[in-house]
Formats: structure tokens, sequence, C-alpha cells
């Protein structure tokens, strides 16, 4: 972690968020993936790691946050998970359609069981859920369906505006993210036709990297201003204590 902390400095970002995955909460404990989540045992050493960092390198702003997924009906399990802990920011997230974690390489086959419309409005039908349960601050990557390339055969202007009313109407602030430039889809989360939307109803923006290594660490965030700029966002948001402050761009 030391290493991220050290790479936005030499970056000379303003500050840096952890927001590691929270633990397989909705699953049983012989079937949740190490690789995938941390243990529930770690979660309070995470925490006590970012803080312990806070008081190492007092020359950046280092906040404390978390990317839960979205399980519906498990939503108090969550909210109980979370509670304990001086989050500066939830991050909502969607990686499951059932059992189906769709943003796993070892799971592409699967997408050959849908129909690619219905599985984006299945998608998203999630995403609006998962905003409204008012457990998350930010909703990351909210086109990750798009991940491994796989496009929507109809036209998703309708469903792109629906998406963002719903972000709007929850108050949240929605992850504009460089990682999708390294994935197969070659393209930021979320796409630049809803990225419009989401702007012209004044869902606030806040840029991530995603990163997983230190090398990714602010990586592609002059292009991911540009593009918000380009799509008529005029401020960052940033966290802290779960309190969102917005910034001129």
């Amino acid at each position: 972690m030391e290493e991220y902390v050290e790479a936005a400095i030499a970056a000379g970002l303003r500050e840096i968020g952890f927001s590691d995955h929270v633990p397989m909460y909705w699953l049983p404990e012989e079937q949740r993936d190490p690789g995938t989540a941390m243990r529930m045992e770690e979660l309070e050493a995470y925490v006590a790691d970012v803080l312990r960092l806070r008081e190492r390198y007092p020359e950046i702003p280092i906040r404390l946050g978390l990317e839960a997924d979205y399980i519906p009906g498990r939503e108090e399990e969550l909210a109980r998970l979370l509670e304990p802990y001086p989050w500066d920011y939830v991050i909502g997230s969607v990686h499951f359609i059932g059992d189906w974690n769709f943003d796993h390489e070892g799971y592409i086959h699967r997408y050959a069981e849908w129909d690619i419309d219905e599985l984006y409005a299945k998608f998203f039908s999630l995403e609006t859920m998962a905003a409204r349960s008012g457990l998350f601050d930010i909703m990351a990557h909210i086109d990750l369906v798009k991940k491994f390339g796989h496009r929507a055969k109809h036209d998703l202007s309708r469903a792109y505006a629906d998406v963002a009313a719903a972000m709007a109407e929850a108050g949240v602030t929605v992850e504009l993210s460089t990682a999708g430039l390294r994935k197969p889809v070659g393209e930021v989360y979320p796409a630049p036709a809803l990225l419009r939307e989401l702007c012209s109803r004044g869902v606030p923006l806040i840029l991530s990297s995603d990163a997983h290594r230190p090398c990714e660490v602010g990586w592609g965030f002059d292009q991911a201003a540009a593009l918000a700029r380009e799509a008529g966002c005029m401020s960052l948001a940033r966290y802290e204590g779960r309190r969102r402050i917005l910034e001129a761009l």
C-alpha cells in the first residue's frame, strides 16, 4: 500500500483514496474467492493499514474507502458490515448477476448464455437498485457489462437516459474511471454518451484510475478530465467522512 501512496505523491496527485473490495459477505465462507476480495478477517487490518498510512505520509491526504458489491436482498447485511468503520466514502458496484461474476475472465463464456440486450437491461436495473439503496456514496463503472467488448445490439439512448435520471434522483456520485481504457473494450467507464447524460442532469463525477498496481495510480486522468469537460461537467467530487466536496474541474 505504501507503493501506491508514493506513486500518488510522485505523480503530483492532491490526494489518494483506497477502496479495496468488500469481503464476499453474501456467500458461505467456503465459497468466497480470496483472489477476488479480501477475507472477512482482513477487513479490520485493511482499515488499520490505511489509518496508519495517514500518519506516515502527512504530505498527502489519504482517504479510507471500500468498494462494496451490491447484492439484491442483502442490503441490511452490508449495512451492518459497513457501520463500524470511519469511511470517507463507500463505492457501490455490480459484478454479479445471480451467481455469475461477469467481470471475471474465467467466466467470459457465460456471455453466450444471454441475449446481449437483455443482459444490458438486467445490468442497468441492478445499477439503478444499487444507487437507490442509500448504501453508497459513489457508483463505480456503471457500464461495466461492456468490459470484454460485448456491445448492445440496440440503441442505448433510452437506457442511458433512465440510468442517468436514476443516479441524479439517488443523489450519488458516479465514477469516471480510466480502467476501461486498459480493458478489451478500450473505453472509459461510463461511455461518452452515458457521460453526457449524467452531466446534463448534474450528476457529480469523481476521477478514478481503479489502480490494481502502483504504476496505474492516476493513470489517464488528463484524458478523463478532458472527456468530462467535453461532456459538460464543470466540477469534480471528492470525499471526506462521507461528505461530498465539489471542486472546479
